[in-house]
């Protein structure tokens, strides 16, 4: 991964600023009321994990409440799929996987996986910066309308805990698995 050179001579990884992207996101206004949030229209989206360590938490999101977003990614090749409870999600958690190698429609096994676990509200990022910690067991592709929308659905596990980004401390995400949205439309 390409570090961003920032005009005072600090670097950042990209992943950061698509956190503070969907962070940003994240603290629109309170008094627009929103549409009721799902993840798949189809119904059948959800998002399971149990994390420990600075977060203690088996998470159990159904389609109903839960906001997906998935599209492909150019560099590294694969997709990158994102998972949040809508409002008031205790803990508030982003979830966002990063999946090299990944082909529009095909099936996988045994893929790196590259997580971001940011407790939304806080400034606690959690990262394993990079693809060898965390593994998609399998996941499978089921097209969508419009063209080029899928339901992938995925298990997988991590063998070693994602890092704070700043500060002390890290959280072990030792299973997940989920059935979210990825648009390869969009780049």
């Amino acid at each position: 991964m390409i570090p961003v050179i920032r005009p005072n001579g600090s670097s950042t990884r990209p992943t950061l600023i698509l956190c503070g992207l969907l962070l940003a996101g994240a603290n629109a206004r309170a008094d627009v009321p929103e549409p009721p949030t799902t993840c798949i229209a189809s119904g059948d989206g959800y998002f399971r994990a149990r994390v420990a360590g600075a977060v203690d938490a088996t998470i159990d999101w159904p389609n109903s409440g839960t906001r997906c977003q998935g599209e492909s990614k150019a560099v590294p090749p694969g997709i990158r799929l994102s998972f949040q409870r809508a409002a008031g999600g205790q803990p508030n958690l982003l979830f966002v996987f990063g999946l090299t190698g990944i082909r529009e429609g095909e099936a996988a096994h045994a893929t790196g996986v590259n997580l971001t676990v940011i407790l939304q509200g806080t400034d606690r990022i959690f990262g394993t910066l990079g693809d060898s910690r965390c593994t998609v067991d399998s996941l499978t592709q089921k097209p969508l309308q419009p063209p080029g929308s899928y339901r992938v659905e995925a298990r997988g596990f991590c063998t070693q805990p994602a890092h704070a980004v700043r500060g002390d401390g890290d959280i072990l995400v030792s299973t997940f698995e989920f059935a979210g949205l990825v648009n390869y439309g969009t780049q």
